[in-house]
């Protein structure tokens, strides 16, 4: 057994799938695992977003990526079939794209659930089920595969932010995290989840806006900042690395 640290946190070759890659903390994550010697896959909707990804990623390392919607059941599928037509491995597949919709309680639409839902939810438990078997033929004991899903501390705490579906999808993701983590550890498969406080990225534009803006926001952040590249990637690189192979079912709060 080694202890050094580039042993213990080391991801190089591991092949890895993110949802949402391209963008915000999808993007962060990207550049992390690309850094750490891993082949990484993305997936996005936009191909004017794919090709500024690529552009931005592609000198890190070992970059793919997949055009495909992941606002329901259909579009996870469609992903899975063609990361499995690839013909690579999947050692870590990450569940990043999200969506959210804010409006005052009298007024959220009912089409604001489905939408959220269907993306924050539905897409990745279905991506698990189709993805699930290319994840099991290279797990084992000793090099268990990894199932990491981005939550939001939204989905852990009752502050008022008007965004109902959001925090609801997010809570049944940490559910989901600890139901399957169970269910699939015999089968050498982890899973965990993440629970991102304040992160500047476009989900989060208008709240950092103006200066008065950024700092009422981050007044709520005892650390008195919001979320980096570093503070997102470096707990996914344990959660994907030899560090991380004794933790599963967790849903790990990364607000400051």
């Amino acid at each position: 057994m080694s202890l050094a640290a580039e042993d213990l946190f080391s991801v190089r070759g591991r092949a890895v799938l993110i949802t949402g890659g391209g963008g915000g903390i999808g993007r962060m994550l990207s550049a992390a695992f690309l850094a750490g010697g891993a082949s990484v896959t993305i997936t996005g909707r936009r191909q004017e977003s794919l090709r500024r990804a690529t552009d931005a990623l592609g000198p890190l390392g070992d970059l793919h990526v997949i055009e495909g919607d992941l606002s329901g059941a259909d579009g996870a599928v469609a992903i899975a079939a063609k990361y499995r037509a690839s013909g690579r491995p999947l050692d870590v597949l990450i569940n990043n794209a999200g969506r959210t919709w804010g409006a005052p309680l009298a007024t959220f639409p009912h089409a604001a659930w489905g939408d959220v839902l269907g993306i924050n939810v539905t897409a990745p438990f279905v991506l698990i089920q189709e993805l699930l078997p290319l994840l099991e033929q290279g797990a084992s004991a000793d090099r268990p595969a990894r199932i990491i899903s981005i939550g939001s501390i939204y989905g852990l705490i009752t502050e008022v932010m008007h965004t109902y579906s959001y925090a609801a999808s997010k809570a049944a993701l940490h559910q989901l995290t600890r139901v399957l983590a169970a269910e699939l550890a015999p089968r050498h498969v982890l899973v965990n989840a993440i629970a991102p406080g304040l992160f500047e990225t476009r989900m989060t534009v208008k709240m950092f806006e103006t200066e008065a803006a950024r700092a009422k926001t981050l007044s709520v952040v005892p650390l008195g900042r919001g979320g980096s590249a570093e503070d997102i990637g470096g707990l996914a690189l344990f959660l994907a690395s030899r560090a991380g192979a004794y933790v599963t079912g967790a849903v790990i709060p990364l607000d400051g």
